[in-house]
Formats: C-alpha cells, structure tokens, sequence
C-alpha cells in the first residue's frame, strides 16, 4: 500500500455538474484509472476510504454523485452508521431519486466521467476499470456495454435487477461488452435471487472473460 492523496471535484457533465471524489497515489505519477459507482446511499466518507483504499495499490480513483441532479452529496441526510431500522426511511427519501436515474442519462454521465478520466494528468492512457457496489454494479455493466473499447475490467458486487424482464435489462447488454467480467453476488438478495444469477451466468459465459463468486 502507497501513501495517497484525496480531494473533492466537480466534472461537467451534458446535464449539468456532478461532485465527485478522487483519490490518487501521492506520487505526482499517473496511474491506471478506476470509474468507481457508488451504491443508492451515495457519495459519503465511506465511499471515499473505499477510494482510498483502492487508490493505494496504485489507481487513481473517481467515484462520481450520480445523483447529482437531485443536489450535491449527500443528496438526503444520513447517519454516521446506517442500521438495518433506518434503512426502509432512507430509501423511502431515495427511491424517487433513484427512479430518475434512468440509463439514459446515466450513460451520458457515464461519457463524462470517462472523459474526465483520459484528460487528466493522473491517469494512464488507455482503457480504465470500473466497479460499483448495489445499483453501482449495474451502472458498471451498462458503461462497460455503452463505452466498449473504454472498460478493460468490470467489477460487480451484490448488485440487484441485474437480470430482468425488461427489453433493456442489463443482461441484455452482453453482447457489446469486451471488458472482463467479475461478480460477487449475495445469497439471499431478493433482487438478486439464485434463478437470475444462473441467468446472468449462462448469459455472461461467452463474454470475453467472466468470473462469479456467491458471497455467505
């Protein structure tokens, strides 16, 4: 683990501004570059020592607001500890947030990001990872699906609906994917049950490279 420095940005986006996080080895090098998605709670000290952390085995990390639309982070007050009694109030005050974050919109950010990324002095040339915790992990896949040549490596851990009935479940998107494949799956998420992994995984066997691990 490296020593590394951490700071609060805003990157423009085609819809407006996004507040970021972004944290880097504290070597003035660039280093290879990581798109990190944060789950529904957003961007808070957590997600930033999860940056860090990161960022200290040698990337430079970016872990966007994506509900930036809706306010700077955090987007609704949380506790320093989020217990499993506060969680239905929370979401109650997130779900309309996170119902706007179509993929659409997302996807356009998603170009944004990435470009924030190429153009900065702290990152390498060349295609980037990304990886995203909850609704993260599926905002992982679709950017790898709408930027292929961009993702090198995508990580997904317990995210929900990633297998669904709709014509734009992110499953679906397979086929334009080139980056190589990991998902770390819960093994009692009810948006995530065990028939939709097997979905996913016979979906995902012929994508370049895959990987899948049932979390206990």
């Amino acid at each position: 683990m490296t020593s590394v420095q951490g700071a609060s940005l805003d990157i423009p986006t085609p819809d407006g501004v996004a507040d970021a996080y972004l944290a880097h080895p504290d070597d003035g090098e660039p280093h290879p570059g990581v798109l990190l998605y944060m789950d529904a709670f957003g961007l808070r000290p957590s997600l930033e020592e999860m940056a860090r952390r990161l960022a200290g085995h040698g990337y430079t990390v970016l872990v966007p607001n994506v509900f930036y639309r809706s306010g700077r982070a955090p987007v609704v007050d949380l506790p320093d500890f989020i217990g499993p009694s506060q969680r239905p109030e929370i979401f109650e005050r997130l779900s309309p947030v996170m119902r706007s974050l179509t993929p659409g919109p997302a996807m356009r950010d998603a170009g944004a990001y990435l470009d924030w990324l190429a153009a900065s002095p702290l990152v390498t040339d060349g295609p980037v990872g990304t990886t995203g915790y909850c609704m993260g992990g599926v905002l992982a896949l679709r950017t790898a699906a709408a930027h292929p040549d961009r993702i090198a490596a995508v990580a997904s851990f317990h995210a929900g609906r990633l297998v669904t009935d709709d014509e734009d479940s992110p499953h679906r998107l397979a086929g334009r994917i080139k980056a190589e494949l990991y998902f770390g799956h819960a093994d009692q998420d009810g948006s995530m049950p065990a028939d939709r992994i097997k979905s996913l995984e016979q979906t995902m066997r012929w994508t370049p490279s895959w990987s899948a691990m049932c979390w206990r």
